[in-house]
């Protein structure tokens, strides 16, 4: 009769256990997913933002759809990006990127 009982208090301290390591697991795959995905992310965008802020009449900038050009105004949410002689177009801020060596040789090259 004692044996059962150890028996049955032993198995129940298992199933205490194993609830317990799953909590465990589930904190640490959150804390693993924050620090390899949502932080670097966050970081990335912060820096994309200072860049958009720091952008000022002619640099030369890459848009989102892959039109190279020359900043020629800038508005509250929006550039007006020169793409060719004479041709400005109005593009929003938020598909605007930072001119890369490649961008800058290919406006040039106008």
């Amino acid at each position: 009769m004692t044996s059962m009982i150890l028996l049955q208090a032993a198995a129940g301290g298992q199933q205490g256990q194993s609830g317990l390591s799953f909590w465990i697991m589930m904190i640490l795959i959150f804390v693993v997913f924050y620090f390899f995905m949502i932080r670097p992310q966050t970081k990335r965008q912060k820096e994309l933002q200072k860049q958009r802020e720091a952008m000022k009449k002619g640099d030369k900038v890459v848009t989102s759809g892959g039109i190279y050009g020359i900043i020629k105004e800038v508005q509250d949410t929006a550039f007006l990006v020169e793409i060719a002689k004479d041709i400005v177009i109005k593009v929003d801020k938020g598909s605007v990127f930072a001119g890369a060596e490649e961008a800058n040789s290919q406006v040039e090259k106008r």
